[in-house]
């Protein structure tokens, strides 16, 4: 059979090959396990610098660029390059999956792209998001933590890098980091991976450049915990999806983290509360309306206060340590 027939031609601008039904198995014949491995990590992480890849699969920038060529031309990635502020120089080619990328893995999983989640506009809609920046920066720490692992000689691993999305899926009722990592380091004197001490972690960060509109002083001030010394309250206001609940959250870590606990309620359960509990601080049933928090817990809360300027506020419910305002609505994601 004529190879020709089989693979399709290049584009004719771009050296990129033409969008075909005989993409994907021309991509197929020529993708390494680094290159699948590559293509699932987009999907998960959904956007990587030449740089990230780098450290992540390959021993130089050459390699790395010479490879993500021929990904590209095959339309297994996609790639751009943000506009960089005047003065700084030319940003790094930025990589996402592309349609024969995605129908390669889900064929693999034998499944369809869009079950994976994946679509081709969403893919690309990074380029144009505010959260780029964070994104990639994000990202940049555990692809750091991996190129040092593998200079490491087997001393250090990343073990695990779980992406915010999954980090949402797993604990978005309690808590939303930008990701999740475990990292190995073997002690001095010993060869047994088994042997190496685990350090779990979550990468926590509070991105301005995504929300400018936010009063960044005062967010700061606020991160400075001098209301929870002087017993004082804070209430966070406004409209929906404005941030309220990511700046609560990093409040209530920094307060975990300085030794008061901290409680979460949301609108339903404190309104219950509120409707079968007394001036006495008892319930309907004469038991405390409001059982004691444990002594570390999450929260993302609307409001923080504590225990002596909850009490006058909010009568018939006992709030031991650190309480939420009754302002907070159902968490939505941003």
């Amino acid at each position: 059979m004529d190879p020709e027939q089989v693979i399709p031609r290049p584009a004719p601008s771009g050296g990129r090959l033409a969008r075909d039904p005989r993409l994907t198995a021309a991509l197929v014949a020529r993708l390494t396990a680094r290159d699948r491995w590559l293509l699932r990590m987009l999907l998960e992480y959904r956007v990587l610098t030449t740089t990230q890849i780098t450290d992540l699969a390959f021993g130089t920038t050459r390699a790395a660029t010479a490879r993500l060529l021929t990904l590209y031309q095959h339309r297994a990635v996609d790639r751009f390059r943000p506009l960089a502020p005047p003065g700084t120089g030319s940003m790094p080619l930025h990589f996402v999956l592309d349609d024969a990328g995605a129908a390669v893995l889900a064929a693999e999983d034998a499944t369809t792209p869009a079950a994976l989640g994946y679509r081709r506009d969403r893919a690309l809609a990074i380029a144009l998001s505010p959260t780029l920046a964070h994104a990639t920066g994000a990202n940049g720490i555990f692809t750091s933590l991996a190129a040092a692992a593998r200079a490491s000689n087997g001393t250090q691993v990343l073990q695990r890098w779980w992406s915010e999305r999954r980090c949402t899926a797993t604990w978005g009722e309690h808590t939303r980091p930008d990701g999740y990592g475990r990292w190995l380091t073997r002690p001095p004197g010993t060869t047994s991976q088994a042997a190496m001490a685990a350090t779990d972690f979550f990468l926590e960060g509070f991105d301005f450049a995504a929300s400018p509109k936010l009063p960044a002083a005062q967010i700061r001030d606020l991160a400075a915990l001098r209301w929870l010394q002087a017993d004082e309250s804070v209430i966070l206001y406004g409209p929906v999806g404005v941030g309220k609940s990511h700046v609560a959250q990093a409040l209530g870590h920094l307060a975990v983290r300085h030794g008061a606990a901290v409680r979460f309620l949301k609108t339903s359960r404190a309104l219950a509360h509120l409707a079968g509990g007394r001036a006495d601080s008892t319930g309907t049933n004469g038991s405390a309306s409001s059982p004691a928090p444990p002594s570390s817990s999450w929260t993302y809360p609307a409001s923080l206060s504590t225990r002596r300027q909850c009490r006058p506020a909010w009568p018939g419910l006992l709030f031991p340590h650190v309480g939420v305002s009754l302002s907070k609505v159902p968490h939505q994601r941003r």
